[in-house]
């Protein structure tokens, strides 16, 4: 099974400059996970040629090819199942699975037998998809992982509403309002919610993650494997590996992989005036109407703020930026930029190897060669973009 990247892969940067489409977070699991479930097979990956070295090469030979972005509902795992050799699957003019010997997208959908469709199709087509997309991901997950409510152990020390509350046996949960009547509450293997929570679902507390005292929490949000969490969060997905510690307001936003909000960030999620929010579109390399009325912050892996920065709506961080000083910062930051308000420099990318390095080593993970050269790719492909 090789889970591939089409053509709306940058219109999910910041985000799929460090991983396939397949590796976004959205729900409880990722897509790549979603689909190694409903399939029963392990997912290899056909993306960008710098990213290949630490996602592995895909195999040849006939293989089953499928979209990265697109969630497995039922009605399109049904009908990827039932594809036979050289019929590529077609709804809506994208193509959503093929099996097949070609190695190329585009020669799939040229020499493939097509079969369409009208089943509706749940996508990831731009960055804001993935908080906007959350509830329906989260109510998918529950009932992919079949999950029964195991909540009785932790009435006790809890006040707990509404019968969708999992709770692993190994969590630490003491002291908190865990209320499911908006949506279903996962608390992960070895999770701590900590006393004084808050939490309002649908809500995903990913393996290794911590809720910190006093924090309010508003679905849809999921907050990734080991990531750190406090003050406010409302309908955000954190990837993994994230903090976000501190008071401060959060909303409507996406966190990618190793990113810092430092105390009292806060995130604009709604303008002044009520209109459409605009976001940096990398395809366009301009601002666009997302057509949304609350949109927050995307920020990619590696990215930083320091204390008391302010994010107005809708702005795009790219990867391994460092944000800091009073003021907003513009809405488009690149990748590799250091500064705030009164201006950015470009930070060095040995600078940015140190930085990453120590951060993953923390948590006992290596920053390794591959990743080096993914940094150096994005780096290069990202420099028009720093003045």
């Amino acid at each position: 099974m090789i889970l591939f990247d089409d053509q709306y892969r940058d219109s999910l940067l910041p985000f799929t400059f460090t991983r396939p489409s397949a590796h976004i977070r959205c729900g409880i699991l990722t897509m790549a996970e979603k689909w190694e479930m409903v399939m029963e097979a392990t997912a290899t990956y056909a993306t960008q040629t710098y990213l290949q070295a630490r996602y592995g090469a895909f195999g040849v030979g006939e293989q089953l090819w499928i979209n990265g972005r697109v969630f497995p509902t039922e009605e399109v795992v049904k009908k990827v199942k039932a594809l036979t050799s050289g019929e590529a699957l077609i709804i809506d003019d994208i193509l959503i699975a093929a099996k097949t010997t070609y190695t190329n997208v585009e020669f799939i959908k040229e020499r493939s037998k097509l079969i369409t469709c009208d089943v509706a199709v749940v996508q990831i087509k731009h960055s804001w998809d993935i908080f906007q997309l959350n509830d329906k991901a989260i109510a998918l997950d529950w009932k992919l992982l079949a999950l029964k409510p195991t909540s009785k152990a932790f009435e006790q020390n809890n006040t707990l509403i509404g019968s969708d509350i999992y709770i692993h046996p190994s969590a630490k949960v003491q002291g908190s309002f865990l209320n499911a009547s908006t949506g279903p509450i996962y608390i992960g293997e070895g999770t701590e919610v900590m006393e004084g929570t808050l939490i309002r679902g649908p809500f995903a507390l990913c393996s290794g993650a911590t809720v910190k005292m006093g924090a309010k929490i508003y679905g849809a949000t999921t907050i990734g494997p080991h990531c750190k969490v406090g003050g406010e969060i409302s309908n955000s997905v954190l990837f993994a590996y994230s903090n976000k510690g501190h008071d401060g307001f959060l909303g409507n936003s996406v966190l990618g992989e190793w990113c810092n909000l430092g105390a009292d960030t806060n995130t604009s999620n709604l303008k002044n005036n009520y209109g459409p929010v605009r976001a940096w579109n990398y395809v366009t390399e301009s601002m666009e109407n997302t057509a949304l009325q609350f949109c927050g912050l995307m920020m990619g892996d590696h990215s930083k703020s320091s204390i008391n920065t302010m994010f107005n709506t809708g702005t795009v961080v790219g990867v391994a930026a460092n944000v800091f000083g009073g003021g907003f910062p513009p809405k488009f930051i690149p990748s590799f930029s250091w500064g705030g308000a009164h201006g950015f420099e470009t930070f060095n990318i040995d600078k940015a190897y140190e930085v990453a390095q120590r951060m993953m080593e923390r948590r006992n993970i290596m920053f390794d060669k591959i990743d080096q050269g993914i940094f150096s790719h994005i780096f290069s492909e990202t420099k028009k973009y720093r003045k």
